[in-house]
């Protein structure tokens, strides 16, 4: 093999090296984190390949003063600690604290959303 066929060798390895370090560093910097209360109404574990938990939570909704009828907002997550989900399944339709990280962009093998919850609590009413 040639001198010139291996720099070029190199520099296209360097190239896919630092490329892909960079998508991960994008994927995994966490562009937020805070907490949502509501009624935890759906989590599953779901996908034909990889497997996620992804969950639904009623965090409430506005109505207006002349109507009886109000809209509920959803908030869709995803879970990627199997201790976090556990806890979920247990939380599944009773008022749950929500502490999650929102990422820039997530990988497609760690769930739907880019919202993932690392902590969850009971609300006790």
């Amino acid at each position: 093999m040639s001198s010139i066929a291996k720099k070029i060798l190199l520099y296209f390895s360097l190239i896919i090296v630092t490329a892909f370090a960079i998508f991960y560093l994008v994927c995994s910097y966490t562009y937020s984190e805070g907490t949502r209360a509501g009624l935890l109404i759906k989590f599953s574990r779901k996908g034909f390949l990889f497997k996620t938990y992804e969950g639904q939570l009623n965090i409430g909704g506005m109505q207006p003063p002349t109507s009886t009828v109000g809209t509920n907002m959803l908030w869709d997550f995803s879970v990627n600690d199997s201790k976090v989900s556990e806890k979920m399944m247990e939380c599944e339709g009773k008022y749950v604290s929500i502490h999650y990280k929102e990422v820039v962009k997530n990988f497609w093998w760690q769930g739907e959303t880019k919202y993932f919850v690392t902590h969850v609590e009971e609300i006790k009413r």
